[in-house]
């Protein structure tokens, strides 16, 4: 194993940082700052397959399947932090989008010895969860070769589950049998073997694209606007009326009035002003077009 992880770029040892020690406060800054500017870049070397990634996933969800992130250790919290901002940023439902690690729940604060050690616990989870053959299953892990990963993706694959891999390395062991690998190659770390830093950033930034884009093409976003957003606080209850606002072009108080009307619901208040409907009227035609405002407004028409 030893020799294995020296092989691993994530695990390489990084030439501009090895006197890391011995630079100001203001110099290990700017040298942290030089590396991650390589993050985006090396995004952009594997949009072609962040899109082919997107294009399974949206198929999915839109045929009754669902969306897993498993992982361990970083690469686990960030798949349930990207799973877990979904419901409120895009009104989806809590179980649509899911992220799992490897130790469970309590793993997302405090790490549990042995977990991503084992296959059979991938393997365990994917059981647990109630994967189907509908579903899409996302593998990540910075290394590439995790074994509590490696179980849920083979795992998944029996089933008959759509599986996309998601590693910091050229080539990965998570990669086997999988859709669709994204290799997001950053190189070696500022502080080796540290993932949670390039590695980290750069699995962000690839979450963000599958869920975002998912989003995008499932009708959850008008233009730029978030109309899908659930109004649970005061925070977002005003940012439902600024995007009716936005997209009707009436006064803050009218806005405010539609979006009473509608219930909170930003896309039923925009419906009714641009088509002057009812509430009912426009949530039976947001129904009957799967929430896709566009449609809604040319089926009215």
């Amino acid at each position: 194993m030893l020799e294995n992880l020296k092989e691993l770029m994530t695990e390489g040892k990084n030439e501009r940082t090895k006197d890391l020690d011995q630079l100001s406060v203001r110099e290990i800054l700017q040298v942290m700052n030089d590396e991650d500017k390589k993050v985006p870049h090396a995004v952009e070397d594997v949009l072609d397959q962040v899109a082919e990634a997107v294009e399974i996933i949206v198929h999915s969800l839109e045929n009754g399947g669902r969306l897993f992130y498993f992982g361990a250790g970083t690469s686990g919290r960030l798949g349930i932090l990207d799973a877990s901002e979904c419901p409120p940023t895009f009104g989806t439902d809590p179980d649509l989008i899911q992220g799992v690690i490897a130790g469970g729940p309590s793993a997302m604060i405090r790490a549990v010895e042995g977990a991503e050690d084992s296959e059979e616990l991938g393997e365990k989870d994917i059981g647990k969860h109630e994967v189907t053959a509908k579903d899409v299953v996302v593998g990540i892990a910075a290394s590439g070769r995790t074994p509590y990963v490696i179980g849920a993706l083979r795992t998944a694959q029996e089933i008959g589950a759509r599986t996309i891999s998601l590693s910091c390395n050229e080539t990965a062991l998570i990669d086997g049998g999988v859709d669709v690998s994204i290799n997001v190659v950053v190189g070696p770390e500022v502080v080796t073997g540290s993932t949670r830093l390039k590695a980290g950033s750069a699995q962000k930034l690839v979450l963000n694209m599958l869920t975002t884009a998912t989003m995008i093409r499932l009708g959850k976003v008008y233009g730029n606007l978030m109309v899908n957003v659930q109004a649970t606080n005061q925070k977002l209850r005003e940012r439902v009326k600024r995007i009716v606002m936005e997209v009707t072009g009436v006064t803050y108080a009218e806005a405010e009035h539609l979006a009473e009307l509608a219930q909170g619901d930003a896309k039923a208040a925009i419906l009714m002003k641009l088509t002057g409907s009812s509430r009912d009227e426009a949530m039976q035609l947001l129904r009957q077009t799967n929430g896709r405002i566009r449609d809604a407004i040319r089926l009215y028409g």
